[in-house]
């Protein structure tokens, strides 16, 4: 706006005498604003063109900010995006505090360390959650987080894979496709040349695979974000044998593995035999630790995971992380490593635990409401149906008349119409209070 702003300034006064002259004769002078200068000759990349509107939690922030402006007094409950709520863990806390103490002595300073994570804590890593599923130290790849992850993923991968993912599903996976030109334009319902495989209470948030066409990548994350719904063994026995009929590879996300409760429900894809061969799983300690702000996760490729040429993908991985990430925060992976230890990880269960509990109160509030609710057993979301109701509608109608922001399920791909998402992530007097809002609004009488 400074270009144009500039631009038009000198003709606007130069107009001045021409334009009350010719308002004399009746006639009417407007001034033109000049065009945005532009000095690049570089095309925009088409596919950040095909995008629908903004990624979707900053597109619910906007529309919270526009409702706190026009209701400033409006104390407004967030158990929209899923980000944690509780102070970390003291023990984690401690290491990091040392940690970062340390850098501050000769003895104690480290500069850049290996991309792939310091070698105890991906051994840490391995010991707690993979030795007994046959997993090894050096195919774990500590990082940033499994969102980051994820991008990385689609850069090794290129643009010339095909895609299925679970719909609804985390918007990452479909966005991060399109940036990278896996897809197609938006055909107004989904984008063309992405599989949908429909994930709805009808078929138990399972996709039938039946009638699935083979892909390249497959993308799955159990339990879902954002239906809340944890995939049984055998639910994923027929995943895995079905990436295996057909040559795929499955991307699995088990960000939230540890809220499961139900022994049917495999906390890691490699619980399956045979995974080993044919998927990738990335994980985080944002929801465990609270780590949201901090930033560590990890990614898991297996030396047996080989593409058609046979080359193993875990090497290409490697290149991707040597490459474009220096590696995780020496803070930060330190406070990854005591969470692995047994008085960090006792303290960051119950750290899981509380927001299961806040799960497990919003679950029975809408059930006792009379709505039909999904999830917050085996995962921090409720999966609240509004049957015949637009989920943009509903999320617009309980933040005017609740000040309380949830999450559409339409933003999570289409199968996600007619529902929305209520994040387990939140004080307990704030869930207290969204709970007595919900009641006094939407109770039957």
């Amino acid at each position: 706006m400074v270009a144009t702003q500039f631009a038009c300034a000198r003709p606007r006064l130069a107009a001045r005498s021409a334009a009350q002259q010719h308002a004399r004769r009746g006639l009417t002078v407007q001034c033109v604003a000049a065009p945005e200068q532009v000095t690049t000759k570089v095309q925009r990349n088409r596919n950040m063109g095909k995008l629908q509107a903004g990624y979707l939690f900053p597109e619910i922030a906007r529309r919270r900010k526009a409702h706190q402006e026009a209701n400033p007094d409006a104390k407004i409950i967030s158990l929209g995006i899923g980000d944690t709520t509780e102070p970390i863990p003291p023990f984690i806390v401690e290491a990091m505090k040392a940690a970062s103490e340390g850098l501050g002595t000769l003895e104690g300073y480290s500069g850049y360390g290996a991309e792939q994570g310091k070698p105890e804590l991906r051994e840490a890593i391995c010991k707690r959650l993979y030795e007994k599923v046959g997993r090894k130290p050096n195919e774990i790849f500590v990082s940033d987080g499994s969102k980051c992850d994820i991008g990385r993923l689609q850069l090794m991968f290129g643009a010339d894979v095909t895609v299925a993912l679970q719909d609804p599903a985390y918007p990452v996976y479909v966005d991060s496709s399109v940036i990278m030109g896996m897809t197609g334009g938006h055909n107004g319902t989904g984008f063309d040349n992405i599989e949908y495989m429909v994930c709805r209470p009808e078929n138990d948030f399972f996709p039938d695979l039946s009638k699935a066409p083979r892909t390249d990548i497959i993308f799955f994350c159990s339990p879902n974000n954002p239906t809340g719904a944890a995939a049984t063994r055998e639910q994923l026995t027929q995943l895995v044998e079905f990436a295996r009929a057909n040559g795929s590879i499955i991307v699995y996300d088990a960000a939230y593995a540890l809220y499961i409760s139900d022994p049917n429900c495999p906390k890691t894809i490699y619980e399956i035999p045979g995974a080993e061969e044919v998927a990738i799983e990335t994980c985080s300690f944002s929801k465990y630790a609270g780590f949201t702000g901090v930033r560590l996760g990890w990614t898991v490729v297996p030396e047996q995971l080989r593409y058609a040429d046979g080359f193993q993908v875990i090497n290409d991985f490697n290149r991707i992380m040597t490459t474009v990430f220096n590696g995780a925060s020496n803070v930060a992976q330190a406070g990854g490593l005591a969470c692995l230890q047994d008085d960090g990880w006792e303290q960051m269960l119950k750290l899981v635990a509380f927001y299961k509990e806040n799960a497990a109160i919003l679950r029975k509030t809408f059930q006792d409401m009379g709505f039909t609710v999904y999830g917050g057993e085996n995962a921090p979301y409720v999966w609240v149906g509004f049957p015949g109701q637009k989920s943009w509608d509903v999320f617009a109608e309980i933040l005017e008349k609740c000040d309380i922001v949830t999450t559409p399920g339409s933003g999570f791909g289409p199968a996600g119409e007619g529902f929305v998402r209520a994040s387990a992530f939140g004080h307990r007097d704030n869930i207290m209070e969204a709970v007595e809002r919900f009641k006094k609004v939407y109770s039957k009488q």
